[in-house]
């Protein structure tokens, strides 16, 4: 197999260890990054070796030799425009979620990524997740019978929470819950046609206006009925990021997935109580990678020089962006919202982003 020139944009967090995941890997033949803070591109520079490093994404763009580009970039608005000079330049791009502030950003993505005949995906790491991968499998054998319920609560630690709340005003649906959205959708093989979603107001509301926490009720086209909760206020004592429990009810069994990270128990005079390889992404761990993040980046790696689709298509993640805004508009203004997203709804959603945007200012 042929190796390839490959780049992360943003090494932050997610996108740092996506890049030691790369660096690692015999696949790639020179591995590139970019970083706008300095003290973060010296430390990621120094952890990977990498062919070149710079603060200046466009550098990575006029690059003709790179094929593959990881855009792991905050505050979430620079994922549009970032990921279409990348898929413009003829770059196959894995994009962390969201796929885009707007669905009309979205659809021009997705748009020039076929137009191109480019591999594009979303970063919905959790598909990644054995044991939502095992659900996926006892679903498809019929372990089940028919699917009548599954239910998903997640929710992160106020730290996290905070992390994420202070740099972009979006709910905890669309941050959160999206995941959840999409492994869901894709467990079940359907769409959403029907969203109603409430949300409660406490820790996060003077940090960024937005809701601690999000429950949200999808009626499915193939009768099933998704519940899913999301939140990020935790208390700041709590030992792990975040604590997910599932349940999947069908005519033929129920499957009841404890992911709340507590196998794994560390106590110490110092540290008190911490639940090891708890992040949500995961972590590297010397020579291994416990989690989702590292196998998922070199799933879209394999999928470019095999040339087979992603395992997230990009209209999959939009479907799932449609359902969030829908749970946006449901929580402001108290309606249950179809799917696909009417002209009214539209009109909501940007009267709703108007207002924001003037409260902000």
């Amino acid at each position: 197999m042929r190796q390839v020139e490959v780049a992360v944009i943003g090494t932050g967090w997610c996108g740092g260890m996506r890049a030691e995941s790369l660096a690692k890997s015999a696949l790639v033949d020179k591995l590139h990054i970019c970083e706008i803070r300095p003290e973060r591109l010296m430390e990621v520079k120094a952890l990977t070796s990498p062919a070149t490093a710079t603060m200046d994404y466009q550098d990575i763009v006029k690059n003709p030799n790179i094929e593959v580009v990881y855009i792991s970039t905050t505050p979430e608005p620079t994922h549009y425009p970032i990921a279409r000079d990348c898929l413009k330049a003829g770059k196959h791009v894995l994009l962390e979620k969201p796929i885009a502030m707007e669905l009309a950003e979205a659809d021009d993505l997705i748009a020039i990524a076929r137009q191109n005949n480019l591999k594009f995906t979303i970063g919905y790491s959790q598909r990644f997740n054995p044991k939502i991968a095992w659900a996926k499998k006892a679903i498809s054998e019929g372990k089940l019978g028919k699917i009548v319920n599954v239910m998903v609560s997640r929710h992160l630690s106020r730290s996290l929470g905070s992390r994420i709340a202070g740099r972009v005003k979006l709910s905890p649906a669309a941050m959160e819950s999206t995941h959840d959205l999409d492994f869901v959708y894709w467990l079940l093989d359907a769409k959403p046609v029907r969203v109603y979603s409430q949300g409660a107001y406490g820790y996060m509301k003077e940090l960024n206006g937005s809701y601690d926490c999000m429950w949200n009720t999808v009626n499915m086209d193939n009768g099933a009925l998704v519940v899913i909760g999301g939140g990020w206020n935790l208390p700041p004592s709590y030992p792990n990021y975040c604590a997910t429990w599932i349940e999947i009810t069908g005519t033929e069994g129920s499957l009841i997935l404890d992911d709340t990270s507590r196998d794994n128990w560390l106590n110490t005079v110092e540290g008190h109580t911490q639940f090891p390889m708890s992040t949500m992404p995961g972590e590297h761990v010397d020579h291994m990678y416990a989690g989702q993040m590292g196998p998922e980046t070199l799933h879209f790696l394999e999928s470019v020089l095999l040339d087979r689709e992603p395992l997230v298509s990009p209209e999959h993640a939009r479907m799932v962006m449609e359902s969030y805004l829908a749970a946006d508009i449901s929580a402001e203004t108290g309606e249950v919202v179809d799917l696909p997203l009417s002209n009214h709804a539209m009109a909501t959603l940007a009267d709703m982003i108007e207002a924001k945007n003037r409260e902000a200012s």
